[in-house]
């Protein structure tokens, strides 16, 4: 019945908020890398926030995957290591990265002519670790190079909307809905666990992040996206996951060229919920 994945949902959902918040609690006192100075970055107002919302959000989701009784076995180990990759290497990326190199293409030109780039290490490592996670509940060798391009593809376009305050959990949420939806209408009470899990997660942090306080960081943007793709692998059929992957390299490709929020700002829909809850804004640079 239906209910079981409901309620497998709202334990995830539960426990994800639970975990993540606690997280973000004991990583404030104590960070898990350096002291509170480590990860303390300036935001596009020029005041201080912190980057430990996204290690929370990595440990918080990892924690409830690993608690979560109504996960498959295959389905806690591949969250698991896909948190794992996606938050460690973004971490790194916030931690040691530099900024002559931005982008995809950039990172990847950079590593064409022998530099490596801090974002390269995360493209690669994290890619890796997507192809892995997929492995695990993937069947045959092509639906695991899917799979595998869907997470790690996710991970990368989650990042790419953590540019405002909020914005990129409000993606995330907004993405993680209808699979939540789907894995309840299909009785799937594991990949319903997953997605609740993660979508508790992030909007636990969502204040903080609202409020201009924290930001998610490579490290809490490429694990909420990471966490996102590996639930439409595990809850959509080959069609689906196949329209999600193209989706995601669409736009991938497309913050190339075009800026993600002037396209935002001029959509009067999107510049609304875009702007729910956060402090009024003078135009400014990216966050």
């Amino acid at each position: 019945m239906a209910r079981r994945a409901l309620a497998g949902a709202l334990a995830g959902a539960v426990l994800g908020a639970a975990a993540a918040r606690a997280a973000y609690a004991a990583f404030t006192r104590r960070p898990p890398v350096g002291d509170t100075g480590t990860w303390e970055r300036t935001n596009h107002r020029g005041e201080p926030l912190t980057l430990l919302e996204g290690p929370a959000f990595a440990a918080g989701a990892g924690a409830a995957a690993a608690a979560l009784p109504s996960l498959p076995g295959r389905i806690r180990a591949a969250a698991l290591l896909a948190v794992a990759g996606a938050g460690g290497f973004g971490a790194y990326d916030d931690l040691c990265g530099v900024t002559s190199s931005k982008g995809f293409r950039g990172h990847l030109s950079a590593l064409s002519k022998g530099e490596v780039t801090s974002g390269a290490v995360k493209i690669l490592g994290i890619g890796a670790t997507g192809l892995a996670a997929a492995a695990l509940t993937s069947q045959g060798v092509t639906d695991t190079v899917a799979n595998g391009a869907l997470v790690a593809g996710s991970a990368n376009l989650a990042n790419l909307f953590d540019l405002r305050p909020g914005r990129a959990i409000k993606a995330g949420l907004l993405a993680g809905a209808p699979l939540l939806a789907a894995a309840a209408l299909r009785d799937r009470p594991g990949p319903a666990a997953l997605a609740g899990l993660t979508l508790g997660a992030a909007a636990a942090l969502l204040p903080e992040d609202l409020g201009e306080r924290a930001m998610l960081g490579d490290a809490g943007a490429n694990a909420l996206g990471a966490l996102l793709g590996l639930a439409a692998t595990v809850t959509l059929g080959r069609p689906g996951r196949l329209a999600v992957l193209g989706t995601v390299v669409a736009l991938t490709a497309a913050s190339e060229k075009i800026s993600f929020t002037k396209v935002i700002a001029g959509n009067p829909v999107l510049d609304r919920i875009d702007m729910l809850g956060r402090r009024p804004v003078e135009q400014a640079p990216g966050r």
